[in-house]
């Protein structure tokens, strides 16, 4: 017996529309990504020696990163995905890339202190993400969001001449710190 199927035409309007929407479910993540990507170039353009371009590149990413989550809203197509997604790229782009930024631009000749400090500042981002991504929606963050946190480390960064290496590491100890604190700062 031979089975003759049937597919009923589908309109160019049609294709257009489920493109759109397959797009259109796709833009936050796309932010994101970019996120990531400029993150992932900030450090290796640091592992290459070129800070300012790496300083230049972690403030871009910020500004990916302000506007993954609202397109989301914007959108409706928030997700689990997009905000272990978000979380993954925030580590790469304010915590692995900063870091690195200061470990190579002020804190290599300090040895291992230097790269405990570093390291330090890395693993306090990371739990602070670990610990948002498992608490509830609420009009707050706990504690100094990743995105400030590496945003000020790179302004330290930027500010090298004007400051003494001392206030630098008291900077890094401090933003670590407030990231896993219990400090309450309001979403924007």
């Amino acid at each position: 017996m031979i089975t003759v199927i049937r597919r009923t035409p589908v309109s160019f309007l049609q294709v257009i529309d489920v493109t759109f929407k397959k797009i259109k479910s796709q833009t936050a993540n796309v932010l994101t990504l970019s996120n990531l990507a400029l993150g992932g170039f900030a450090a290796l353009y640091t592992t290459s020696g070129q800070l300012s371009l790496a300083a230049l590149l972690i403030f871009i990413a910020a500004f990916m990163d302000r506007f993954d989550g609202m397109a989301a809203r914007k959108l409706g197509i928030e997700s689990d995905l997009g905000k272990q997604l978000d979380s993954m790229s925030d580590l790469v782009s304010f915590g692995v890339a900063p870091a690195l930024l200061i470990y190579h631009g002020l804190l290599h000749d300090f040895g291992a202190s230097g790269m405990i400090l570093t390291i330090f500042y890395i693993g306090c981002g990371a739990y602070r993400l670990a610990r948002f991504n498992t608490k509830q929606n609420s009009s707050y963050f706990e504690g100094l969001p990743i995105t400030a946190a590496g945003c000020l480390l790179t302004l330290s960064f930027l500010a090298q001449s004007l400051l003494p290496i001392t206030t630098h590491i008291t900077i890094i100890f401090i933003l670590s710190l407030m990231m896993v604190s219990p400090l309450k700062v309001k979403k924007m």
